[in-house]
């Protein structure tokens, strides 16, 4: 079985993200860029699948600017066998829209036809979270959500996932789109070895007309800004003025 993983390329979550003085977007110059970790965490998955004997083949397909072709590579070196780049925009500030991205990697499934897509539930530079749901509506598969464990059975896979009251435990039949959450598993450091045997494997590169579909964007961001600085809290000398302050002046009772 082959499972199909894609990796986004974003700002290194290490980095504290800055406004562009304008409001026009968020600076990326000399920003450190690197894979989203829910992804992370989805290449990590799918390369144990293989290691158990579950999967044959693990691909990696990233979509954006050139500069992905790095992200993949982490990918390749983490385990993925080999990888596809949609080049689908020119400058690094254009984010390709999630129902764009799952056009197109319907169009990747349909070419390579795996029997699981594992992806992350979100990316961390726009929090969307739809690219996993749109894709399994366009795809008309099972979905599974918020996986923090995996395990595949014959024609079906075994998903424990996290939802507001607690743990929730689903059966889904194969083929499935599944999105990782934070606790299935802590991704692995790519060895130098393995970062070198990257270099040599396959990466296709493609462009959404290669595949028919248009990335034009939907959604105009007028205006970006910084959050609001956090307050200093105060001290209450008592339950009663609490709950005054809660109810009269936070408005949250």
């Amino acid at each position: 079985m082959k499972v199909l993983v894609p990796v986004k390329r974003v700002i290194d979550y290490n980095v504290k993200v800055r406004v562009k003085g304008d409001g026009s977007g968020v600076d990326l110059a000399n920003v450190k860029m690197s894979m989203n970790p829910f992804d992370e965490i989805a290449v990590e998955e799918a390369v144990r699948m293989k290691e158990a004997g579950t999967v044959d083949e693990v691909i990696a397909v990233s979509i954006g600017v050139k500069q992905s072709q790095e992200t993949l590579r982490t990918a390749l070196a983490m385990g993925a066998d080999r990888a596809i780049l949609i080049v689908a925009a020119d400058d690094v500030h254009q984010d390709i829209e999630p129902l764009a991205v799952a056009k197109l990697l319907k169009a990747v499934v349909d070419a390579e036809q795996p029997g699981l897509v594992i992806c992350g539930k979100q990316a961390i530079d726009n929090d969307m979270n739809a690219t996993g749901q749109m894709l399994a509506a366009l795809l008309g598969w099972s979905q599974a959500t918020f996986a923090s464990k995996i395990d595949v059975e014959g024609e079906q896979a075994l998903v424990k996932r996290e939802v507001d009251g607690g743990m929730q435990t689903i059966r889904v039949k194969l083929p499935a789109v599944i999105s990782t959450d934070l606790r299935l598993n802590e991704p692995r450091y790519a060895s130098l070895p393995n970062i070198m045997k990257a270099k040599k494997k396959p990466l296709d590169e493609k462009t959404p007309e290669d595949y028919g579909v248009d990335v034009s964007p939907r959604l105009e961001v007028v205006k970006t800004t910084e959050p609001p600085e956090r307050q200093a809290g105060i001290r209450v000398g008592s339950v009663d003025e609490l709950v005054d302050k809660l109810k009269n002046e936070a408005g949250v009772l």
